[in-house]
């Protein structure tokens, strides 16, 4: 009975392993790491292509969401120390990129199926890619031992890799040694045929001449000695230069590296306190105008601030739009107060990092016209001519390859619509 439990596991596991490599054969597989350095903080498509590359090979087990925290951050450093990369700062570079491009696999579609849809999962990589999106928690065991199973046989191959090199060099040590061991002896039995020749020439002469060439052989030594000892020193003195000039080096790179930890930090708290001061300022001058206006009917769920900063963010948007395309912008943002993937209040939408360009050139806080707050009332309303979009760009201006790859919904004004 016993015996038969341990074959329908291992026909089991089989049959899994089958299936994911067909599955997977047919999702294809892709890599698009820009030449940027990826590093804590960054969001977008690097991040997620990151994400799940280290989580294919077993080192990060959090959502794969775009957004490089500190999980990620030591699952980076983790893989940077195992496989012998040169630095191990969090910091991914081209040496890291490549790296992970030998060791794991990315399936871009897949993976960008399943963030669009909103799911979010953290077993990529070791369940068939057709069931990924609702597996039951034994399968994601299964699949987190098969992403520990690919990061235990990397690492032994890249071991493997590194002791062979150490013994091809040691190989080359041991024979760059034994050759110069000959070339010295080769050079002793010729020195010392040499001076056999010389005591019999010096028997042959006079005694004093005899006299004068052992002079003229022991200062000849002598000389040997001394330019050998200066050579010794000299070399001691260049090895002790080099020694302090690596320890400089190292120094240098270290405090380097640190000014460059303390100078993020600091534009990191710089920026969250000057979006604190816009909001208090924001909400100072929203208060200040519902003080001075008379009463106004206001939208179920809205309040008049939230009414305001749609405002200044549709004229800060799309001031230059027409009617319709400025409704589209409030409709929009309405959407991803809506959406599930994205915050659920106004400010919250329209303040996520790297949302609308409006906030990040401060143009948020330009002092919007009454066609901008007229097209956020009919948003408010119910009129949406987007479709239910949640993205929006400019083609002439959109600089982010990932953008084009929404299913676009349609155009209006300057602005393509996508879901």
């Amino acid at each position: 009975m016993k015996n038969m439990r341990i074959m329908l596991i291992v026909i089991l596991v089989s049959m899994t392993t089958i299936t994911f490599q067909f599955f997977s054969s047919k999702v294809p597989k892709a890599h698009a790491f820009s030449e940027q350095t990826i590093q804590r903080g960054a969001t977008g498509s690097d991040v997620i292509e990151l994400q799940a590359r280290l989580q294919y090979n077993g080192y990060y087990n959090g959502p794969i969401d775009g957004v490089y925290g500190w999980s990620t951050y030591w699952a980076v450093r983790n893989y940077q120390k195992r496989f012998g990369l040169e630095e191990v700062d969090g910091l991914v570079g081209q040496k890291t990129k490549d790296m992970l491009l030998q060791s794991t696999t990315f399936y871009k579609d897949f993976v960008y199926d399943q963030i669009n849809k909103g799911r979010k999962f953290t077993h990529y990589g070791g369940v068939p890619l057709s069931i990924q999106s609702a597996p039951n928690e034994k399968q994601i065991q299964q699949a987190r031992q098969a992403a520990e199973q690919r990061r235990l046989q990397q690492e032994k191959k890249y071991q493997a890799q590194v002791n062979n090199q150490t013994q091809q060099r040691q190989q080359q040590a041991k024979e760059r040694e034994q050759e110069q061991a000959q070339q010295q002896a080769r050079e002793r039995e010729q020195e010392q045929a040499q001076q056999q020749t010389r005591e019999r020439e010096q028997e042959q002469a006079q005694q004093p001449a005899r006299e004068r060439d052992q002079e003229q052989a022991q200062q000849q030594a002598r000389e040997r000695d001394q330019e050998q000892a200066q050579q010794q020193a000299r070399e001691r003195e260049q090895a002790q230069d080099q020694q302090q000039a690596q320890e400089r080096e190292q120094a240098q790179a270290q405090q380097q590296a640190r000014e460059r930890e303390r100078a993020q930090a600091n534009r990191e708290t710089e920026r969250q306190q000057q979006v604190r001061r816009n909001q208090n300022t924001n909400q100072t001058n929203n208060n200040k105008q519902q003080k001075d206006s008379t009463a106004v009917n206001l939208p179920n769920g809205f309040s008049q601030n939230d009414i305001q900063l749609m405002a200044n963010a549709v004229y800060g948007e799309s001031r230059g739009e027409p009617y319709i395309g400025q409704v589209a912008v409030a409709a929009v943002i309405l959407n991803r107060v809506n959406s599930p993937t994205f915050p659920n209040t106004v400010s919250g939408v329209i303040f996520e990092p790297g949302a609308f360009t409006a906030v990040a050139d401060g143009q948020i806080w330009l002092t919007p016209n009454e066609t901008a707050k007229k097209a956020v009332l009919d948003a408010l309303n119910g009129f949406d001519p987007t479709g239910n979009a949640i993205y929006y760009f400019n083609p002439n201006t959109a600089t982010s390859s990932w953008i084009w790859g929404r299913p676009q919904i349609k155009r209006i004004g300057k602005h393509i619509f996508c879901k």
